[in-house]
């Protein structure tokens, strides 16, 4: 039995433009497919011409099998389905391949990215996913003032590995703010990153904690209380 296929036919300026997209216009018609499932041939390089003269664009061909896109959400918001465009945008101008998946509460919009590249994408200590987080959620912000949700961008569990991270962060806050007497500002942090500290410190003997600035620069202050 033969596997059904998907094209679709998109341009650009250059070859990566034009691969974008077409990606952009699978995931259009199937949110939610397996981006490292689909094919690219190229039909044309393109040519920028002589001082802008005889310009041609770039050509290409993206192909995927009907299975990986049926793996699209047919429930997902408007709100998730942009969040996740918008992160696979970011993570495409990486050089990061591989599925991405949404899964988004009351609160929270979770984007979670599988593939063979996850190293590059998490970074040193977590730079780079970190950047990749907040630049989501300042874009998102600014997007939606009313209606925005706090954005988490997470890779092979990295999120986890973060909170157990955070929570010593805390803990040795604490005690700092304990043994200098004075109260000690963090990073900035999302919200969510802020409530782990929070929660952490919430029975912690003498201290207290509050968030100060503004979003997305809000980060937490560790108070020693007599």
């Amino acid at each position: 039995m033969e596997t059904q296929e998907i094209s679709v036919e998109a341009t650009g300026e250059t070859v990566g433009e034009a691969k974008w997209a077409a990606l952009r216009e699978l995931e259009k018609q199937h949110p939610g497919l397996d981006k490292s499932a689909v094919h690219f041939q190229v039909v044309t390089e393109g040519e920028r011409g002589l001082l802008g003269v005889g310009f041609s664009p770039a050509k290409v061909v993206a192909t995927v099998s009907a299975g990986a896109a049926a793996a699209a959400p047919v429930d997902e918001s408007e709100l998730a389905a942009e969040t996740r465009a918008l992160v696979t945008r970011i993570v495409d101008g990486i050089g990061v391949s591989g599925r991405i998946d949404v899964n988004e509460d009351d609160e929270v919009i979770t984007v979670s990215c599988a593939g063979p590249d996850l190293g590059m994408l998490i970074g040193r200590h977590g730079q780079t996913i970190d950047a990749v987080q907040y630049l989501a959620n300042a874009i998102m912000w600014r997007r939606h003032p009313q209606d925005r949700k706090e954005v988490v961008v997470d890779a092979a569990g990295y999120r986890d590995r973060r909170r157990v991270a955070l929570e010593s962060l805390a803990v040795r806050s604490a005690e700092r703010a304990l043994s200098d007497d004075e109260p000690v500002e963090l990073e900035p942090m999302t919200a969510v990153e802020r409530k782990v500290v929070h929660l952490r410190l919430k029975e912690f003997d003498g201290v207290e904690t509050t968030s100060e600035g503004t979003e997305p620069n809000r980060f937490v202050v560790v108070h020693p209380v007599a």
